[in-house]
């Protein structure tokens, strides 16, 4: 009779204890959390807002707006295969962006023009100096050549 009487204590116990630890839990947020909250979101979107600002004008550009051309070159297991890149920079920002090659290795020849299918997704629109291609449409090695010749492009744009 007397564990009839018990066996149902500890489950209210246990939910009791449950109650009040959501309630503590609750209980830390409060408007003075939520004040440093919006707080913060406000300093970082000023900070958003005036590093937009610098950048989008042309005195604060890195780079001459322009269009470039430079050739990459990466290995192979075969050869050495180089690609002809040409960007047009506004403002740092890539608008324009057309590969050609020249594949010595039949391998070669689709890997670049499935890279070549894909980069423009990649690059047009991004800032120059955000830029480095790992892998476009399942080309890794023609990357490299990519890269090689941004690189170069930076340096005959810097301003």
């Amino acid at each position: 009779m007397i564990r009839d009487t018990l066996a149902p204590r500890p489950l209210r116990i246990s939910a009791a204890l449950i109650g009040v630890a959501g309630t503590l839990a609750l209980s830390g947020c409060s408007t003075a959390a939520a004040d440093t909250t919006d707080a913060a979101s406000t300093e970082a979107s000023s900070s958003t807002e005036s590093s937009t600002d610098t950048s989008t004008g042309t005195a604060g550009a890195a780079y001459a707006d322009g269009t470039y051309t430079a050739t990459g070159s990466y290995q192979t297991p075969e050869t050495v295969e180089t690609i002809e890149v040409t960007i047009t920079l506004a403002d740092d920002i890539i608008t324009a962006v057309e590969v050609s090659g020249d594949p010595q290795a039949s391998e070669s020849e689709r890997y670049q023009s499935e890279f070549i299918g894909g980069i423009d997704d990649e690059v047009v629109g991004q800032n120059i100096d955000e830029i480095s291609v790992d892998r476009v449409a399942g080309s890794s090695l023609t990357s490299g050549g990519f890269n090689d010749a941004i690189d170069a492009i930076k340096d005959e744009a810097a301003a």
